[in-house]
């Protein structure tokens, strides 16, 4: 896009017509970057098949489950992804969740600050993801702070949720609240242990069923390409 000007030059008073070129992302730009609209085109599709992701029926247990462990006057929210995610949003009750899984005294997030700014929020969610992993959820199953608050991906949001119940019933130390069937119980690695007098045993029975070379020569051997002398 162009757009002419005129101006008058000081040195011969001709006047001269000069041209600017501008594009229209030029003059967008700055709307672009603050205003962000819906997505199109790729960036649309792949958002639909994260939003496909996201259970509904799982919602409901979660919420149960929620409820269940916090106690309280915690009210359920009304069916629905969105509404899920208000829910949870602004990261308080993510808080008082993982607080609920640790005896009293001992929670892992100390205050929870009932407010309505935005990176406090965040910083609430931010607190809730780390003591999660530290309780024992994996990281790979940790979501993004932006997966809530945005809604970008509410299924990876469950995912977290899930692991974390399934590890507090894996724990099994009286913390837990609700139906122990909402989760499964995570394997856990058999481990044994065995005194030193066991481990001395278990190296002689090695060496016996290994057999023993004391007392072995080469004597009366014969050796490679040579012939054997018979009596």
């Amino acid at each position: 896009m162009c757009q002419h000007h005129s101006a008058s030059d000081q040195s011969t008073g001709n006047r001269v017509t000069y041209t600017t070129t501008y594009t229209v992302l030029d003059c967008l730009g700055s709307h672009a970057m603050a205003n962000r609209g819906p997505s199109y085109g790729l960036s649309r599709e792949v958002q639909e098949k994260i939003e496909q992701k996201y259970d509904a029926s799982l919602e409901q247990r979660l919420v149960d489950w929620i409820v269940s462990q916090c106690g309280g006057n915690l009210e359920k929210p009304q069916a629905g992804r969105q509404n899920f995610q208000k829910w949870l949003m602004d990261g308080t009750i993510l808080c008082r969740l993982i607080n609920s899984l640790y005896p009293r005294g001992k929670e892992p997030i100390r205050k929870i600050p009932d407010t309505q700014m935005a990176f406090k929020q965040m910083e609430k969610i931010s607190q809730f993801l780390q003591a999660a992993e530290a309780y024992g959820v994996t990281s790979t199953d940790i979501f993004q702070t932006v997966d809530l608050w945005e809604g970008k991906d509410m299924a990876a949001v469950q995912r977290t949720l899930m692991a974390l119940g399934s590890v507090a019933v894996t724990k099994d130390d009286g913390q837990y609240r609700g139906d122990r069937d909402w989760f499964h119980r995570k394997a856990q690695a058999y481990r044994r242990e065995f005194t030193e007098e066991q481990l001395r045993q278990g190296e002689s029975l090695i060496g016996l069923q290994m057999g023993s070379n004391r007392g072995a020569s080469q004597a009366g051997m014969t050796g490679y390409g040579m012939h054997r002398q018979i009596m």
